[in-house]
């Protein structure tokens, strides 16, 4: 196989493991690399859609005791049935209008400079709501309501907007709802469990035909630099709100889109029509 087909499929693994659990937009980062590095044909969105499949099982890796807890208790615990019933009430937005929404959406906005001012506009939320006074009435993920889970889940359905942040809309609209910082950050990470195996399954079967021998390394170098990148950005996420907030997100997002925006009006990078 052409060694830069392997890089590319390298780089981009590492692209969606960095950002799919950063409040930056893994889409957006995927579609603006991939539009640069030449690989946003049909193979291209399969394969950004395969990769986080590396992503989702650093998540798993991470909290597997936590998981592991969740599916012994489920028989008899209370607090773990309200877990995975909380999970399941929060999919189902996102489920829902994307089942409804995706083809349009993804026709309208799947490029850079629709990407590049949801960018901004998210950067500036975040600040927003980083300026807001927090009153935290749920400290642990185990404190949340159903009525919490779909709040979060409404949240999280602005992430069918690509460059809005799947994470970065659910972990906002924690601390828009109540949440501590790391109760909406760690809920962020359990959600995208189903959300992304969701869409995972979903796109592999629609496309099973781009499947072939000649691709399997490219897929196998993507999936292992999106589980170690993954694993990477979400131990370091908990470190760094332990003791910071998220404005440092918001202003790479305003920076970047900025840069996509103008290097698009200037002329500098040929960036896809959008």
């Amino acid at each position: 196989m052409d060694p830069l087909f392997l890089l590319k499929a390298l780089i981009l693994g590492v692209v969606e493991g960095l950002t799919e659990f950063l409040p930056v937009s893994s889409t957006g980062h995927l579609i603006l690399v991939g539009d640069l590095l030449d690989f946003n044909d049909e193979f291209g969105k399969i394969f950004e859609i395969v990769i986080q499949f590396g992503a989702i099982l650093a998540v798993c890796w991470e909290y597997r005791a936590r998981l592991w807890r969740v599916a012994r208790g489920l028989p008899q615990d209370p607090v773990a049935r309200r877990f995975v019933l909380n999970l399941m009430i929060a999919f189902l937005p996102l489920a829902i209008l994307g089942l409804l929404l995706h083809q349009a959406i993804k026709a309208a906005l799947f490029k850079p400079v629709p990407v590049a001012l949801a960018f901004i506009l998210g950067g500036l939320v975040i600040l927003w709501a980083e300026r807001r006074q927090h009153r935290i009435r749920v400290e642990e993920v185990d404190e949340l309501r159903p009525i919490d889970a779909l709040k979060l889940g409404l949240a999280q359905a602005f992430a069918l907007i690509p460059g809005t942040s799947r994470s970065g809309a659910t972990i906002i609209g924690g601390l828009f709802f109540g949440l501590s910082r790391r109760a909406a950050t760690e809920f962020s990470f359990f959600l995208a469990i189903p959300t992304l195996f969701a869409a995972c399954i979903y796109e592999v079967a629609k496309n099973r035909h781009l499947f072939t021998d000649a691709k399997l390394g490219a897929f196998g170098i993507g999936f292992v630099a999106a589980f170690i990148s993954a694993f990477v950005a979400v131990r370091g996420l908990l470190r760094y709100i332990s003791s910071h907030d998220f404005s440092i997100f918001a202003w790479y997002r305003i920076f970047f889109g900025g840069v996509v925006l103008l290097t698009a009006w200037a002329g500098w990078v040929n960036w896809t029509v959008g």
